[in-house]
């Protein structure tokens, strides 16, 4: 007999069973909806064979591990069904990811989206079969045997050891070299979608033989598919790079180089408006400006231990009088250095020193994408020297500065993620006295600020942990909006020092933070975010006069140089259009506010408002239209309140 203990602590006597048993027992509806079995921590296959005492756990598709189980099972699903109509593709590895799977695969066809749809109807026809999934245990000449004629596959199972248990698991025909998990049939396979073809190079190298590799995406029922495809849709529309092209705010040429953005002069406004506003918050509390140069001595990244840690991210040196210089990745050896300037005291602590620096990192062109992955970005940094009894609270301070940017902007959903160091890594630096002291200095300013986060073992920078602040956009997508750390390795490295109240030297610690990130990635999150509809302050252009006809245009103009001398941005649609037609065009450019002028509106000197959102208002009054779009710009609301503007006959 062996004990079987469950979640809540109960247990029962059982002889040897196998887990899909111990699901019939506990329920018929457990049983139906069971995809796999967690025993003793290790996830494993309802068929598995319970022998000794176990902790055990029922997974249903509504558990992570469930749901990792029927992705897993769906890249099989597609395996077989593309070979079955199409005979002579290679497998490789078909790995779950985020949301999904893919399978990369070797073969004479080129995939295209028709293909997909071919393939999912066969993956259909193997569903309804209901195939037993069952697992295959092999010593390692039986699957150099079975595998023969793939090649990727025998370079696997050569990598093993001799002495290795070889899995493999099988569905009707068709059979797969793996570890496992698997459902135990394929009718589990309810919810899933393949959604494109990409190339991807054998072991992602490329000297290798380039593949094809198609994605898919799996659920648990066909609600959260479908709930699923809907957000992806929404966000194919909110893509930055589609909205960018659209509203004229950025290019990347190929003649400058990949990851190299231009700021066209619309896309320039939004980039000012974003820094004004951050230079304008960072002063009233307590920031300092600085400009520090764009390269710079190697010397100084030896120094920081940049070099020779971090050379892969850095762009090649060029030689300058016998000397190497690099471009900058980051400002902190340039910050360190305007402490070092001159001696310092307790007094001046904490020095908030601030800058909207330029840098550079190498990104392998792979990894490019818009404006999230690029190679020259200008950043929201800044760096604060204290002594170590001010660290937490200045790290508070820090977390509440992005909390206010979020309200600002409408962010709600937000968290952090504290990375620390792996103890079994070896590219830390920095003693461990050291790095006790700084994890435990954030841990305390994380419990303290509440704010919900969660830790990651591993990811913690060369020389100290580091919290990263992810947030959610208005569509769910997730985004690494800032790195932020307490640095106790680095004013070590640079002997920076200060008095303090005993006349003595002692040492600083370092905050690193940069709240709203780089201009590149955060503005790319927010035409996503706000589907490109900026707030009034940040829009390109903020208002749009529309003249009805020819005769309407002089006071057009008029108008404009009237509203632009009170520090409005604005355009005049001097197009022969229909008055239909120019307001479709401005919804299109996403212009928060539309002013239609006529007849009427000339002669009583009032204005037709037509905002975003489908509102209008008759009968505005000028000046009282102006006042509240500066009160909506001060206080840089996201919606512009008609409400607050009187007139006739209210538009829903």
């Amino acid at each position: 007999m062996v004990k079987i203990i469950f979640p809540d602590g109960s247990h029962e006597e059982w002889n040897e069973c196998t887990a899909m048993q111990i699901a019939e027992k506990i329920s018929p509806h457990l049983a139906k909806e069971a995809v796999a079995a967690k025993v003793n921590g290790n996830v494993v296959d309802l068929s598995f064979k319970i022998n000794q005492d176990s902790q055990i756990q029922i997974l249903t598709g509504k558990d992570p591990e469930g749901l990792d189980t029927i992705r897993h099972s769906s890249a099989h699903l597609l395996a077989q069904a593309l070979l079955r109509l199409y005979p002579g593709t290679k497998l490789t590895i078909g790995p779950v990811v985020e949301n999904g799977f893919y399978y990369d695969v070797d073969s004479d066809r080129n995939f295209t989206p028709e293909d997909l749809r071919v393939i999912e109807q066969e993956m259909e026809k193997i569903v309804k079969e209901d195939l037993e999934v069952f697992r295959k245990e092999l010593t390692k000449r039986e699957a150099l045997k079975l595998f023969a004629t793939n090649e990727y596959k025998i370079e696997m199972i050569n990598e093993m050891p001799d002495t290795e248990l070889i899995t493999a698991y099988q569905q009707g025909e068709f059979i797969d070299l793996c570890r496992g998990p698997h459902v135990p049939s394929t009718s589990k396979l309810k919810a899933w979608k393949l959604t494109k073809v990409a190339g991807a190079y054998w072991r992602a190298d490329a000297k290798n033989k380039q593949l094809q590799r198609i994605y898919g995406v799996a659920f648990n029922d066909k609600k959260e598919l479908d709930a699923y495809l809907k957000m992806m849709e929404e966000a194919e529309k909110r893509d930055h790079r589609k909205i960018g092209r659209e509203l004229d705010l950025f290019e990347i040429r190929e003649e400058i180089g990949p990851g190299l953005i231009i700021w066209l002069p619309k896309g320039n406004i939004v980039k000012e408006e974003l820094e004004n506003w951050a230079k304008e918050t960072e002063k009233q509390w307590g920031y300092q400006r600085v400009t520090t140069p764009l390269i710079t001595k190697e010397g100084l990244f030896y120094t920081s231990e940049h070099l020779p840690h971090y050379t892969e991210s850095m762009f090649s040196p060029m030689t300058i009088e016998n000397e190497k210089y690099y471009i900058k990745p980051m400002n902190c050896p340039f910050h360190h250095m305007v402490f070092k300037s001159r001696p310092r005291s307790y007094r001046e602590l904490p020095l908030r020193l601030a800058e909207y620096g330029w840098c550079h990192r190498y990104e392998p062109s792979g990894t490019l994408f818009g404006m999230m992955r690029v190679r020259g970005m200008q950043m929201n940094d800044a760096h604060i020297y204290c002594a170590k009894e001010q660290a937490v609270e200045e790290f508070i301070s820090v977390i509440r500065l992005h909390e206010y940017y979020y309200k600002i902007l409408g962010i709600t959903e937000y968290w952090m993620e504290l990375s620390l160091r792996d103890p079994k890594g070896d590219k830390y630096h920095g003693n461990e006295e050291m790095w006790i002291e700084a994890e435990e200095l954030m841990k305390e300013a994380m419990e303290k600020s509440g704010v919900k986060y969660k830790v990651l073992i591993g990811g913690a920078a060369f020389y100290g942990p580091k919290i990263d602040f992810q947030i959610k956009s208005a569509i769910g997508k997730e985004f690494t909006a800032s790195t932020n750390q307490i640095d106790l390795f680095m004013p070590g490295k640079f002997d920076l020092k200060f008095t303090g109240q005993d006349g003595k030297e002692h040492t600083p610690v370092i905050l690193h933070r940069a709240p709203l990130g780089t201009h590149e990635r955060f503005i790319g999150f927010l035409l996503e975010h706000f589907a490109g509809r900026f707030p009034l302050w940040l829009a390109p252009v903020q208002i749009i006069l529309l003249p009805i006809a020819d005769r309407h245009l002089e006071y057009s103009q008029n108008l404009k140089k009237e509203f632009e001398s009170q520090g409005l941005r604005v355009e005049v649609d001097e197009r022969t259009e229909s008055a239909g037609k120019k307001v479709r065009d401005a919804q299109v450019k996403k212009i928060p506010l539309m002013i239609t002028l006529g007849d009427k509106e000339i002669e009583n000197k009032t204005l037709a408002v037509r905002t975003l959102d489908g509102k209008v208002k008759f009968g505005v009054d000028k000046q009282e239209f102006l006042n509240n779009v500066k009160e909506n710009m001060k206080s840089k609301t996201i919606l512009f309140n008609m409400s607050r503007t009187t007139g006739q006959r209210p538009v829903a």
